[in-house]
């Protein structure tokens, strides 16, 4: 199944906040805040610093959402729509074309995040994909990997475990 933009890049922006908890920590400051938000093409009120800990605090839950079992996914998302009053509507911004919104774009941070993130995950239990969700295969590694592939063969959560796969693959070749 392919996921419409708008849902991959939640998707993506979801699992990337979701790891960024992982050692080393990367999302400890507002500029490595605004980042995320720049990276991701975040819409409305930028974050401040007041938004930091809010976001930091999501994190943990996305994780468990991502390598929830469908069954198990759907009442977080629906916990979350409820909790953050989400109200879909149709809205149109910059080159993107008409698309979903449940939240206010002048709203708190992590609750945008959160909102979309839930909205996304809408699609993915409608197609049956949450297995498109799965932990890292590094043994030390307890990142969650999107697999948006179209042959699903995707292992690893960023590209440093793939690297570290590689290099351990390379070394036991030599052995």
């Amino acid at each position: 199944m392919t996921f419409a933009n708008d849902t991959a890049e939640a998707l993506e922006s979801g699992v990337f906040l979701s790891n960024s908890e992982l050692e080393p920590d990367t999302l400890t400051t507002l500029d490595d805040l605004l980042e995320f938000f720049e990276r991701f093409e975040y819409t409305g009120r930028r974050p401040t610093a007041a938004d930091l800990e809010p976001v930091r605090a999501i994190r943990t839950p996305l994780r468990e959402l991502f390598l929830a079992s469908r069954d198990q996914a759907v009442p977080l998302v629906n916990r979350i729509l409820a909790e953050q009053h989400a109200v879909p509507r149709l809205v149109r911004h910059g080159d993107i074309d008409w698309h979903i919104h449940a939240t206010d774009e002048q709203g708190p941070f992590h609750a945008r995040i959160l909102v979309e993130t839930a909205m996304a995950m809408i699609d993915v239990i409608r197609g049956h994909e949450t297995q498109r969700f799965s932990r890292c295969a590094m043994e030390d590694c307890e990142g969650v990997v999107l697999d948006l592939s179209r042959n699903r063969s995707r292992k690893y959560c960023t590209v440093t475990c793939t690297n570290r796969a590689a290099q351990a693959a390379f070394r036991a070749r030599q052995d």
